[in-house]
């Protein structure tokens, strides 16, 4: 077989797979069941803080880990835990990034987890939804509610598994949470952004 017959059909599995990978749903209800974890190399969060009414500044946690146990028989009951390293805390400045996720800040070393676990799912037939449940941020734990779309339900790549995505945002105030350095410097409001996509096990 020739180099040029090689490159060619490895191009048609390419595309094929990317193909396949599509989501085929946006209905929850056709998701198997299955435990899904989360695709550390396909998720983000994102938040973003008012910088003296000039900007708002981003930054971005680069180490994110998750799953949850689906039955669509049972899908309102799905119960999500999603831990995000808050020393993983990345603004493209290394100095800074020490500095936020230090004691002033984020004091990593001491509460080095940030938890999210879900406790009520609402969903709607256009694939949007809401999920409530309790952050634990900074050593402290209080009721936060997500704005969720369901990216739909459908193969990995080369068609090989299962995969669910979903975008979302949510808003926090830093000083429910005891952080509150800096203020009024920096933002009490926080807009968080997310994306994740899961994978079944």
């Amino acid at each position: 077989m020739s180099l040029r017959t090689v490159t060619i059909a490895a191009l048609l599995l390419m595309t094929a797979g990317e193909a396949a990978a599509s989501p085929t749903s946006r209905d929850p209800l056709k998701a198997p069941k299955g435990e899904y974890v989360i695709d550390k190399a396909h998720a983000s969060l994102v938040a973003r803080v008012s910088h003296m009414g000039f900007s708002h500044y981003t930054m971005r946690f680069d180490r994110i880990a998750g799953q949850f146990a689906y039955d669509p028989a049972a899908w309102s009951s799905t119960q999500a835990v999603i831990t995000v390293d808050p020393a993983s805390v990345s603004t493209g400045n290394p100095d800074f990034d020490r500095q936020i996720a230090g004691s002033q800040f984020f004091d990593a070393a001491k509460y080095p987890q940030i938890t999210f676990v879900t406790s009520a799912i609402e969903a709607h037939d256009d694939g949007l939804g809401r999920i409530d449940g309790q952050l634990t941020f900074h050593g402290v734990t209080r009721p936060v509610s997500l704005d969720v779309a369901f990216n739909g339900v459908g193969p990995g790549m080369l068609g090989v598994g299962v995969r669910l995505g979903f975008s979302g945002t949510a808003h926090i105030k830093r000083s429910d949470f005891g952080v509150t350095a800096v203020s009024p410097l920096v933002g009490d409001d926080v807009d968080l952004v997310f994306e994740a996509e899961f994978t079944r096990k």
